[in-house]
Formats: C-alpha cells, structure tokens, sequence
C-alpha cells in the first residue's frame, strides 16, 4: 500500500499532518532524517508506516519500559506486527519475540539502548534485514537535555556500523544547542532537518505567584471543572509529592504519589492505574511522565518552577494529546529560584554545565513575569515566530499590570551593543549602574555612552528587564558562550523609536487578586448526549479490561466524541471516524454501533418493531435477541455466554425490555422488596437530569449492588413514570 492508503486503511485518519507526508517520503528514499515535532502532533506515524513499506524489520530505540509497551499495544490493536524486547519480558517471552523477528514476522521491534548495545544483539543486527532505524527521544543524547541518557551516546554506533540503513531521530524538545548534540552524536549531519513547529494550541498556559499554593491548586481544579480528570501534579521534591498527594486525597480526589524514592511496585501499580483508570490524578516529580501515551490527560500543573523551559514544555506537553481543550497551570515564587540556584551550586557540573543550566533558570523565571502572550514566548524559545497573541493563555485572557518599557528597554539593548554583544547579564547590569570595577576598566567600558544611564532602576529591576526582553525575543543568550546576549533582528524597530514595549510591573504575590475566568470550552452535550457518551465510555472501558490494555487504546476520547457528534448507523460510516483502521472496524465496529443504535432507538420519537416484541416496543434489535433467548429459559449470564457478550450488556438490553414493559423487573434481578424500595428511594434522591449517569447512586449505597441491577430497576421506574 502508498502512505496515504495506510495512514487510512490501517490507522483509520483520512489527511496527513504538517510535514508527516513529506517526512514519509524522505525515509523511504533511504534518506536520514532529524524530526522536531510537537507532542501528539504525530512522530510516531513517521517511521511506523516507512516500517510497514520497507522491507525488513524496523528497530525503534525508546528510552522507556512503559513507552514501549505501549506502543506495541497501540500497534498490535491495529492489526500490526509488533514487539518489544526489554527486562519486564519473561524469558519465555523474551525466547518468542527473538524467534518471531529471526523468522521476518515482525515489522517493528522496540528496544531500549542498553539492550541494542549488547554484543549478541549487534551481532544479530549484522545478519538481519533491517528496514530502519528509529531514535525516539532523541533529546535524550544532549548533555544539555533536561533528559539526558548517557546510553543514548552510545548510539554512535548506528551510522558506524549501518550507515546504509536510513535513520530517524525523533524528539518534542531540543534548543539549538540540544539539536547540535543529536546531529553530532548519531552522525546526522547530512540528515534533512524537520521542524513541524511546537505549537499546542490547544494547551491554555497559565502562571500564578504563590499564594497559599494547595489552595490555588484546587481552585484551579474546581474553576476549570477538573475534579473527575486525569492530570499530573509536578513537585520539585519527593517529600511535597507526598504531601500533596496525601492532601488532595482528603480533598475527596483520586491522587497517587509517584517518585523515584517509592518501592518499584508501587510505582508500577500508580503507573497502570492512571494509564487504565479515569479521574486519577498523579502528583509525581519529574521522574514520571517520559513515555505516557494516554491522551485524555486534560490538565498539568505545576507547584514548583521546572529548571528550564525545555522540561516545563515537554512536562506540559503531556496535557491534551488527543487535541482537546487541556490546561498547563503553574505556581512559582522567589523560594523556587533560591531552591533551584542551590542545588545547580551544589552540583558536581562543571563551570560550563552549571552556567548553562543557570541561563536556562533565568529564561525559565522570565517567561513567568511576562506581560505578553506566553505562547509566543515559549515558541521563540525554540527558534520558532509565532506572530500574532494566541488568545489562549492568562497574559491575553487576562492582561497583567505594565509600564512603558520602551526607553529602558532601549537602555538595555543599547547597552548589549555599545559592549560588543559579548557579555551576560551581571557586567551588563554594572555598566547601566555605572559601577567601577577591574572587568569594567579593563575593557574600557566606563567610557561608553550607555555608562551609568540606568540608575533610576534597581539591580533586580534591571534583571527583570532583561529576562523579560529576551523572552519576548529581542535579545538572545549565546549559551555556550559565557551566556552573552546579543541582540536580534526584532531588536531593530525598538533601538529606532519605532515600536513601544510595555514591561511587567514587579508586584508582590500578595497584592494581586486571583481572578477567574472560563473553562477551556469542550463539546457540550446534552443530557441524552451524555447518557450516550457514558454508554460508549463503558463499553470502551468493557473491552480494555477484557484485554488487559489502557481504554484509550482502544478508541481515543475525540473519536467517542465523534461517535457521539455522527452517529454512524453502518460499518461504512463508522469508517469514516477518526482512528478507525480496518483492524478496529472489524473489531469494535459492530459493537459500538449497537450502541448507537440502542441509543437512537432508546430515545427516538418514532418507535421501530424489532422481532417477536409488540410493534409498540422502542429496544434495538441487539436487545430484542436478547429478549427471545430470555423468554427461551435462559439465565442473563447464559445468553451472555452463548452471544459472546459481557453479562452488563445483557442486563442493559434486558433494562430496555422491563422500560417498556415486557418484563417485571422481579423475573430479572432476586432481590428483597426492602432492597428495590432502597434502590429506587436513592434514585429518587437524585435530580431528574442527573439520572442518566449512576455512579453517584452507586457509590451512596457503598457499592453493594452491580450497576446491572441499579440499571433495571432505574429502568423500571422510568416504566412506572
């Protein structure tokens, strides 16, 4: 098949992204490629269909255990080929993986580095038809990464040893100097450069100074209605995550700690319960989050200041995968910068290590003062122009307090250039104030035009200022030059007179009153709508379990929302969703249209005869099967049986049969008169509009009855009404 017939027979998308296609191509004609993508703007479709083309087997390099697994589930649900091999494999696994990819019946195999380093591994590579070569998490090679592996170095190997087998370098974070490394170190520097830009927009970013932080934190949750979401918590320290996990748990929330400090177990169980479970919220330092794929995670927050722009970017990046509305939310404060400075000084880097790692805080520390839009600041960061306010983060929602900059503005940039574009922050400051020092004499500067001009400010104040002009763009910091500014091209129309800059005002945390704003607006449905959306949520969740994966390998959330928004009555339109292959539609295509289809009928105006029911009755013709088998003698949990069906599908067509009256609820559920009348007196508890879900029933009575039997008798007294 050609690209675009996999990309829509397999993996069920109609249209290729941004650079995809191209990327695609480049690969199959056996060039090497360098792609920077956003995360969930779709890298991995970048090497998995040249896999699928090419002949041979394509090795995929992957920093993590979960990541990898992942995947290979993800792939397998497509009908794909695909295996990992790693330490979590039994040896009877471990045996049946090598022999499926000796035999070429594998198209992708994933490996973590130290295993492709292995001499045994390397030698089988030597005698194997290899389609290609993958690094994900390329980042991962750079000193300068905030993820670095030193195993990743070692991936030199590959274009010493396989220079013939096209490469692929994959990553959502490198800077300049974090490309440079991946290019030298795994010998790309003949390899074409993708930059698919690294815009999320449907992230909204907001920044907060800390106020009684926990506090803010569940504001934040109940203002944008996240109580019942998945979401990650960072903290700088093991200690907090504790702390704050314990906190929100007595708040009446699902949160699990995750640190490098707990047992593996419990980190392992923390990991597959927020991968499979809905509403879990994980409060985690950075060790957790490389590699998690579920896509509905609907908010990040942080409580303390990231060490760089590049980690607060990736950490966000974890929100909203599946391209629905998700939120980046961070708490900072001076105590974070003292932390943060303390540990870099007590590290055992080296001088230029420890200097980069300093100008990475400061660019951190300015992209929270800003004044301007933050997306615009967060993408120049990474060499990308964003030209026009996003629109979608608090500096534009909600404009902060400024002053007209333009002419100390002018002042600091002036001072960049009048000192030969060659020094950081600190000398330039000393020059503004005119202070007299040895560095100062000795390159004369006390003799520039910019000498002392700047006394009306502060020493802090003069920092802000330049934080803040090089995260907006006019100025740049040359990192592995002694962090010296130079200036930039934006810097032109304002050195001119010809462009006004407005600056932050610094204020502190206390004097500023939080004000809220709108949720990040999501599809609204109604209350049948969401009655239908929980039924596809259930079934989605009914066959992960039975199959032991996350629900969001199954279909994503916006393909349910799609579900919900078409209504595909047939397995042609069902087709035509999003993320449906030819693998899923066979699989979960009829499924999720009797679904539908029980919805559609459950709640037409218009009643349809089904077979062997009155003509008056409204059940779909899934319920109707179930119905005759009933009257036939059988117990639910033998139709069950005998239609390949999970038991709660059952009771749910057997609850459409007792709604229109066919049925006394007595012949389906044996319970106690009392237990009915309790049943039915906490439904009755409930608002008519929340009736459609039962969750809260169910918790009020302890969990003691199946949602089986809470739906049958909902359903009979919906009858009675």
């Amino acid at each position: 098949m050609t690209p675009q017939e996999i990309l829509r027979n397999i993996f069920g998308y109609q249209h290729f992204r941004g650079e995809q296609e191209n990327i695609i191509n480049h690969v199959l004609m056996d060039g090497n490629a360098l792609v920077l993508m956003p995360t969930g703007g779709g890298k991995s479709l970048c090497y998995q269909i040249p896999a699928l083309i090419r002949h041979g087997v394509a090795i995929i390099i992957s920093p993590l255990i979960a990541l990898m697994q992942d995947q290979v589930t993800a792939l397998q649900q497509f009908g794909i080929r695909a295996a990992c091999l790693n330490s979590s494999l039994t040896p009877e696994q471990a045996r049946i993986t090598s022999r499926q990819l000796r035999q070429g019946e594998l198209d992708l195999l994933y490996v973590a580095p130290e295993r492709l380093m292995t001499p045994r591994f390397l030698n089988f590579l030597n005698t194997a038809d290899i389609a290609l070569f993958a690094i994900d998490e390329a980042h991962c090679v750079s000193q300068w990464g905030h993820d670095f592996r030193r195993e990743y170095v070692e991936l030199s190997i590959l274009h010493q040893r396989f220079s013939g087998i096209p490469r692929i370098a994959l990553t959502a974070t490198a800077d300049g100097p974090t490309q440079r490394d991946i290019i030298t170190h795994l010998g790309l520097e003949q390899a074409k450069k993708f930059i698919a830009g690294f815009d999320r927009p449907n992230i909204r970013y907001r920044v907060v100074q800390k106020n009684d932080p926990q506090r803010q934190l569940l504001s934040f949750l109940k203002d944008e209605g996240h109580q019942n979401d998945s979401g990650i918590v960072y903290c700088l320290s093991r200690k907090k995550v504790e702390k704050i996990a314990t906190w929100l748990s007595y708040q009446g929330l699902t949160a699990l700690p995750y640190h490098a400090g707990l047992h593996n177990e419990i980190r392992k169980e923390h990991q597959i319960r927020f991968l499979r479970e809905e509403s879990i919220i994980i409060v985690a330092t950075i060790a957790f989050g490389m590699g998690i794929d579920k896509p509905n995670v609907r908010f990040v927050a942080h409580l303390d200041l990231p060490k760089s722009l590049e980690a607060y970017y990736q950490e966000t990046g974890r929100a909203g995968r599946d391209g629905l509305p998700a939120n980046a939310w961070m708490a900072y404060g001076l105590q974070d910068v003292v932390m943060l400075r303390r540990l870099m000084d007590e590290s055992e880097a080296d001088a230029q290590h420890k200097r980069i790692e300093r100008h990475k805080l400061e660019a951190m520390l300015a992209y929270c003062e800003m004044t301007s839009c933050r997306r615009q600041a967060l993408l120049n960061y990474f060499d990308e122009y964003f030209p026009n306010p996003c629109g979608n983060c608090d500096t534009c929602i909600e404009p902060v307090a400024t002053y007209d900059g333009t002419e100390v503005a002018q002042k600091a940039l002036s001072c960049i250039y009048r000192t030969g574009q060659r020094f950081g922050v600190q000398y330039l400051i000393d020059v503004l104030l005119g202070k007299t020092n040895d560095r100062i004499k000795k390159f004369r500067h006390e003799h520039v035009s910019t000498y002392g001009i700047g006394k009306e400010l502060r020493q802090d104040e003069w920092r802000s200022v330049f934080r803040q002009l090089v995260a907006r763009g006019f100025a740049k910091v040359d990192v592995e030059a002694y962090s010296s500014l130079h200036l930039t091209e934006y810097s032109r129309p304002l050195l001119r007179g010809e462009q006004r800059i407005d600056l932050r005002k610094d204020i502190k945390p206390r004097q500023r009153k939080e004000k809220k704003y709108s949720r990040s607006s999501r599809t609204s449905f109604t209350d049948t709508e969401q009655s239908l959306w929980e039924s596809l949520q259930t079934k989605r969740l009914e066959l992960a379990n039975a199959q032991n994966v996350p629900s969001f390998v199954i279909f994503h959330d916006s393909t349910l929302e799609e579900m919900v928004q078409q209504r595909p009555q047939s397995l042609a339109s069902f087709a035509q969703l999003s993320g449906v292959g030819s693998s899923k539609l066979e699989h979960y295509g009829q499924i999720f249209i009797d679904v539908l289809d029980e919805y559609a009928l459950k709640y037409s105006d218009t009643p349809t005869p089904t077979a062997n029911i009155n003509e008056n009755t409204v059940i779909s013709n899934s319920a109707g099967v179930t119905f005759d088998a009933f009257n036939d003698g059988l117990s639910p949990e033998q139709i069950a049986e005998l239609r390949e069906l999970k038991a709660s599908t059952i009771y749910e067509h057997l609850s459409q049969v007792i709604e229109q009256g066919k049925l006394e609820l007595r012949q389906v559920i044996q319970l106690k008169e009392e237990e009915i009348h309790n049943i039915e007196d906490k439904l009755l508890e409930r608002p008519t509009e929340e009736l459609h879900t039962l969750k809260p029933v169910f918790e009020t009575l302890g969990g003691v009855y199946p949602y089986e039997i809470l739906r049958c008798v909902r359903a009979n007294l919906w009858r009675q009404k």
